[in-house]
């Protein structure tokens, strides 16, 4: 796995070894970006299960200028922390560990790109994404991006956001939500 574009295009990402966490493709990364972007002029980025971290320093390589990546897994932790090093940016990268549903609250400040990729897709989507409106986290012209298996049938909308783009990719399927 790579970075695909922007400031750190071409770079190697680590992943963890085993299925502890799915991380997505460089194939399903540049078409998500391609999606919502393909490149960005400032903005927090949030990723609730970050993994590798791929997607969120895909987001600053691509433009962003701060990201908040969330883990519980100890072993994904130190991936994320060699991927965000590999970067030499780590200033625009606060890795906080614990679970999405327990941090959520304790965040201050709002994201303009949220991604979503969580273990059990619907429940916690759906759950994750009503916390964020609960708390205020979301702007107006916030882009929630949630990667499924795609078999998963997410709703239309979700408190004030609602379905704007979604495209399957293998056995991937990616929907974006916004307001």
């Amino acid at each position: 796995m790579r970075i695909i574009a922007g400031t750190f295009g071409g770079r190697p990402l680590k992943t963890l070894e085993g299925k502890t966490t799915r991380p997505t493709s460089d194939k399903v990364r540049g078409a998500i970006y391609n999606m919502i972007g393909p490149f960005f002029k400032g903005g927090r980025v949030l990723d609730l299960f970050a993994g590798s971290g791929g997607l969120a320093i895909e987001a600053i390589s691509r433009g962003m200028t701060e990201a908040i990546l969330i883990e519980r897994n100890r072993k994904a932790q130190d991936i994320i922390r060699e991927n965000i090093q590999m970067t030499k940016s780590q200033e625009q990268f606060k890795l906080i560990k614990g679970d999405a549903r327990e941090v959520l609250p304790s965040l201050t400040g709002q994201f303009d790109l949220v991604l979503l990729d969580p273990p059990y897709a619907k429940e916690e989507i759906v759950s994750n994404i009503s916390t964020l409106q609960e708390y205020n986290l979301l702007p107006q012209n916030v882009m929630v991006v949630c990667e499924t298996d795609k078999n998963v049938d997410l709703p239309e909308e979700i408190g004030h956001l609602g379905i704007w783009k979604q495209k399957i990719y293998g056995i991937s399927k990616v929907t974006v939500y916004v307001r």
